[in-house]
């Protein structure tokens, strides 16, 4: 397009003169940013040197010379941590059960890591269906922490939680270790007495209060205690209990749950965000987050409404919440896993009329009340749920096995969250059941999508 402005209206810019005098030095109105020490304090004429090679030497970076023990390495919290220290230098002790699943082969993989094999629990004969008949490993854990300077310990209800938890902060105190992090839950029970006690997380928090009275003298100036909030990495079409966001034949997802729509309810990307912010407190120290101190490691605070609503935004599909008492199980799931569920129910029924009487996750409200601002403390690069759903959950659902993603005749929706629809969710189907499997490995599932290849059952939650 032709300019408004008349040729006749530029301004002429006299000829150059032909003199070969040198341009007077530049002024400039700040000193420049530079390391070179050559240039006076007050000539703040720019002056490169003759040569690259003039400049200093780089500063050396210190590589972290310290090694962090870790158990359950191929949990979605462990496997994050992981991945950030030995990037950054730091070596890696890491038990894991077995080797099997694609998470155990890239930790195993990865430089600085020592790879220890084992279970932390041997079970009994008599006690190969329940998982809670045998004995502590305790030469397994000596090991771990040989040589180990730090500890990340995120325990699992395979086998004895409560005595493994126990027999690693033991362990941990006699090994000297100087920060030992553990990844706790609350009892909510102990917070307000009509609260039901969610079994897999008054484990957790049955070693916390172990570490808190009886290693008070020697671990627990040394100690810090994580909470972490509802995984993004969750989320999944499978038929999975609590957090299946079910494939509907017009293209959209619907996610049912006991939750109260309007409640909000914190969220972390357990992949993403766990090892930075886990990092960070190591980096930090004892002096800051020793002596017991609790960290709430959740980002964002959304109600199940508000978190459809933005899942919807980056998958491109309307996802709706429906909110159903019971939840319902399609699938083989580990044991416990159905005494946590029902507690659940228990729990979040109390909701059900008045949203005030819906515990908090962390039952703690002052805890509750501080996120996100100490994670953003800790790592402020976190990945959200809208990116989440944008980026990660159509791999994640690629990876097993799901073709959704791939179907060009999928016309988008309305981005919203939905409706609140009532009603009760069927029976429990029996445990033993045939048909789909809450991770079984590499190796057991099919191309549908039968199973999670990325971990066992026993890590699903970790």
């Amino acid at each position: 397009m032709p300019s408004a402005t008349p040729r006749s209206a530029l301004a002429i810019r006299p000829r150059p003169s032909e003199s070969l005098e040198p341009p007077p030095p530049r002024k400039l109105k700040h000193r420049p940013c530079t390391s070179y020490t050559d240039l006076a304090a007050h000539n703040h004429s720019v002056q490169l040197p003759s040569s690259y090679n003039d400049r200093p030497a780089k500063r050396s970076m210190p590589t972290p010379t310290k090694t962090i023990a870790v158990v359950n390495s191929s949990g979605r919290q462990a496997a994050s941590f992981i991945r950030v220290a030995v990037a950054v230098g730091y070596h890696v002790r890491a038990q894991l059960r077995n080797l099997d699943g694609i998470v155990a082969s890239e930790i195993s993989s990865l430089p600085n890591v020592t790879v220890l094999v084992g279970d932390l629990y041997i079970r009994s004969a008599a006690g190969s269906g329940s998982g809670k008949a045998g004995v502590v490993n305790h030469e397994l854990i000596e090991n771990l922490y040989k040589g180990a300077h730090l500890a990340f310990i995120n325990t699992t209800f395979w086998g004895d939680e409560v005595a493994i938890g126990r027999a690693l902060a033991d362990a941990a105190g006699k090994a000297n270790i100087e920060h030992y992090v553990y990844s706790s839950m609350p009892n909510h029970s102990l917070h307000n007495k009509t609260w039901p006690s969610l079994p897999l997380w008054s484990s957790k928090h049955t070693i916390e209060e172990y570490i808190r009275s009886s290693l008070k003298q020697t671990l627990l100036p040394r100690s810090t205690f994580l909470y972490t909030g509802i995984y993004n990495n969750n989320f999944t079409s499978l038929p999975y209990p609590l957090f299946c966001t079910e494939l509907q034949t017009d293209g959209s997802f619907t996610w049912v749950a006991p939750f109260h729509p309007d409640v909000p309810l914190p969220w972390l990307d357990a992949e993403h965000d766990v090892g930075p912010a886990v990092l960070q407190i190591f980096k930090d120290g004892v002096k800051k987050w020793g002596e017991g101190a609790k960290i709430p490691l959740a980002y964002e605070m959304l109600s199940p409404r508000e978190a459809c609503r933005v899942f919807a935004k980056g998958v491109g599909r309307p996802v709706r919440y429906r909110r159903e008492a019971k939840i319902e199980v399609k699938v083989k799931i580990p044991n416990g896993y159905r005494e946590q569920l029902i507690a659940l129910e228990e729990m979040y029924a109390l909701g059900a009329r008045d949203k005030g009487l819906q515990p908090p996750y962390f039952a703690d409200t002052e805890l509750e009340e501080q996120v996100p601002e100490i994670a953003m403390g800790l790592w402020e690069g976190y990945r959200g749920l809208e990116e989440y759903a944008r980026e990660v959950f159509p791999l994640e659902e690629a990876a097993n096995g799901l073709t959704w993603m791939n179907d060009e005749n999928d016309e988008e929706g309305e981005m919203q969250g939905g409706e609140e629809e009532g009603g009760e969710g069927q029976d429990e189907d029996d445990e033993d059941e045939e048909g789909l499997v809450i991770g079984g490995g590499i190796g057991s599932g099919t191309a549908t999508g039968d199973t999670t290849p990325a971990r066992g059952e026993e890590t699903w939650l970790a």
